[in-house]
């Protein structure tokens, strides 16, 4: 089997069907959380980023839809108000997981498969596909990450936790656990002993 079909299978492209907020936390203490992370300042513009898709999710544990109908028409007007005024593309389908910072506005789309708990995100920033015939191959972004000003990662990869993605890398490959990435493409300049091979 390859890497690639491996990672799918380990973490299947959410469908949108369910709330899949990180568990054991209820809505209102997540949000409170996320206020906290964005240094409670709530005029911060990625606090309104990850509160939005945070209500995204929260919807989909309504059963009924017609129950569900207002909330959801509230997340897409939320959702496209985010989108325009502050630059920021975070659909719900992204497993978002505990105290992401999204730092600054403008031009962020952040289309994952998951990004971890404790991961830093700057201005600038894609997520998303490297090809347009392969819609379905998205990065994985671990726990505890830390990604620069104008970075964007792309396709099937694994940003592995702890790593450090520099300002404007552009990376196509995996990053080992706690390495530092820069450069277009991305070349891993430093990694943890003992970690595998990745970005080269």
């Amino acid at each position: 089997m390859s890497p690639t079909s491996t990672r799918r299978e380990l973490l299947p492209l959410s469908r949108g069907d369910r709330n899949e907020n990180p568990p054991g936390i209820g809505l209102m203490a997540l949000l409170r959380e996320d206020l906290r992370t964005h240094d409670g300042d709530i005029f911060e513009q990625g606090f309104w980023a990850v509160s939005t898709h945070r209500l995204g999710n929260w919807r989909m544990g309504i059963r009924w839809k017609l129950l569900r109908a207002p909330f959801t028409l509230m997340y897409r007007c939320l959702y496209k108000w985010v989108e325009w005024t502050c630059g920021i593309t975070l659909p719900y389908t992204t497993r978002l997981g505990r105290r992401v910072r999204i730092w600054h506005h403008s031009g962020m789309i952040l289309h994952a498969r998951s990004i971890g708990d404790d991961v830093h995100i700057r201005h600038n920033t894609t997520f998303g596909v490297a090809r347009r015939d392969d819609n379905l191959a998205i990065p994985v972004i671990e726990s505890g990450v830390d990604i620069g000003c104008g970075v964007c990662i792309l396709g099937d990869v694994v940003v592995g936790h702890g790593s450090v993605i520099g300002a404007n890398a552009v990376v196509l490959a995996d990053v080992p656990p706690g390495s530092v990435a820069v450069g277009i493409p991305a070349r891993v300049i430093r990694r943890s002993p003992g970690t595998s091979t990745g970005v080269e």
